[in-house]
């Protein structure tokens, strides 16, 4: 169930990274699209397209090399690219949350699991350090962990139960919005089912919204409610799930679902993308596919492809949609 109002927006968000040999790598350009409150948004894609990026500049936790250009995200209707960095601390954590990739080398390997979930919520002046106890075994109990184990230290917990962990420490300060970069990775499958289980089942005891950066395509397809798929930094298409996979308008999509597993699709049809992304410090004229897209022409080439709004909240980028609403 989701609000008519969203509680983040993105609007034409552009990140850019200065490299090592001068040039400037354009890792996000014009990034549009809303999450509602208590909804889950997958961010799909093949790697280095954008989906962290996008993460870090929401939150403002980009390295030293990365800045936005341009855009706003706005939060409960506020612009936090317009925030000082004080006020910026005010949000993230208490407001918006993340659950990094990699548990192993997210968590500080010399501090006891229960020690960093505590030093989250003191820092953020939200009760004392008896009550942050208090509040570290409900955390541990609510991800699966037993609270016994809080004074262990990472190299003692599995995989799973590291990533657990960073979800309790992402909770901890009770944020409304909660960022997910592949919180599955490097885990056997059943342990990333029950990840993603638990994932479910704190957001409907909370009311979270979720953003889930992921390349499984089954995923996005079971968790979330929405799905916006990019590639070269860019917003290739964006809407419900149901409709983009049953529907996708983009040749990106549609070749990224034909390169899935699907058990109804005769043995042997699976789709192949040729070539490789762009480097986004050398980035294509036109549409950022064209260069590997089975339906390009000329145009594609040269011109870079305006948003086409389709109906319904799904939009997609791509000039033969473009040519379809002319001859409409």
């Amino acid at each position: 169930m989701t609000s008519t109002e969203p509680l983040l927006s993105l609007r034409h968000l552009s990140t850019e990274f200065s490299t090592t040999d001068g040039t400037v790598a354009r890792a996000l350009e014009d990034v549009s699209f809303d999450v509602h409150p208590g909804q889950t948004v997958g961010l799909v894609g093949e790697s280095g397209c954008g989906k962290t990026t996008t993460l870090l500049s929401i939150m403002r936790l980009l390295p030293v090399t990365a800045r936005i250009t341009s855009g706003q995200v706005l939060f409960n209707g506020k612009d936090l690219l317009a925030l000082s960095e004080t006020d910026m601390r005010r949000y993230r954590w208490k407001e918006l949350s993340i659950v990094f990739q990699g548990a192993m080398n997210a968590l500080n390997p010399v501090m006891t699991i229960g020690e960093q979930i505590r030093e989250a919520i003191i820092l953020h002046d939200l009760m004392d350090k008896t009550h942050a106890n208090r509040r570290v075994n409900e955390l541990l109990d609510m991800v699966g962990i037993a609270p016994s184990r809080r004074d262990q230290y990472p190299h003692e917990y599995s995989g799973g139960m590291r990533q657990r962990a960073m979800i309790a420490m992402a909770l901890a300060c009770q944020p409304c919005l909660l960022f997910a970069d592949e919180p599955t990775t490097a885990l056997d499958v059943m342990v990333q089912a029950q990840i993603l289980e638990l994932l479910q089942k704190i957001q409907r005891l909370l009311g979270l919204a979720v953003v889930l950066v992921t390349h499984d395509l089954g995923v996005v397809a079971e968790v979330c409610d929405t799905v916006v798929v990019m590639y070269g930094g860019k917003v290739a298409e964006n809407g419900p799930v149901d409709e983009v996979y049953n529907a996708p308008q983009h040749p990106y999509t549609q070749r990224l679902l034909e390169a899935f597993p699907d058990l109804n699709r005769p043995a042997g049809s699976l789709a192949v993308i040729p070539g490789t992304p762009p480097r986004l410090n050398a980035l294509p004229p036109g549409c950022r596919f064209a260069p590997r897209c089975h339906k390009a022409f000329e145009r594609c080439r040269v011109e870079a492809p305006a948003e086409t709004d389709l109906g319904g909240g799904h939009t997609a980028a791509c000039h033969l949609l473009e040519k379809a609403e002319a001859h409409q």
